[in-house]
């Protein structure tokens, strides 16, 4: 069964807690289909955004990976690629660094995840409206 949640990003380089979608959405496919384990695959069908588990206790820790990011690949106006604008380029670049897609074990119906682990989408060129694609896969 593949699921799509929909998500409204702020403006700029963003890191945004999904954890609570993500999971909301892998219960109730385990509720209708009785599936107690598996796998979650979850796939960014975008260019200029990507997704990670990391830390989301701490507010400052993604505040650390986004100006990380933008130091290792700042915006800058002599890309080669520059269909839209510099910040785009710059997100094509940081999204293949992170990551297009994770997959997570489930037990029980639910997501397996670390004590501080969160589910952090990236949105490199927003605002914008955004999708995150789950397939859940029994066994």
């Amino acid at each position: 069964m593949l699921t799509t949640v929909t998500l409204q990003t702020p403006p700029g380089d963003a890191l945004v807690d999904i954890t609570p979608l993500v999971r909301e959405a892998v219960q109730e496919i385990a509720q209708q289909t009785g599936l107690e384990g598996g796998l979650c695959a979850l796939i960014v069908p975008h260019t200029t955004a990507a997704i990670t588990v990391n830390s989301a206790l701490d507010p400052t820790t993604p505040q650390d990976i986004i100006d990380e990011l933008r130091r290792l690949v700042p915006t800058r106006v002599d890309f080669r690629h520059q269909y839209d604008t510099p910040a785009d380029a710059a997100g094509h670049i940081k999204a293949a660094l992170i990551g297009h897609s994770l997959m997570l074990p489930i037990e029980n119906g639910d997501l397996v995840l670390g004590g501080s682990q969160s589910i952090l989408f990236y949105e490199f060129d927003g605002p914008r409206q955004r999708r995150v694609q789950i397939k859940v896969l029994a066994g």
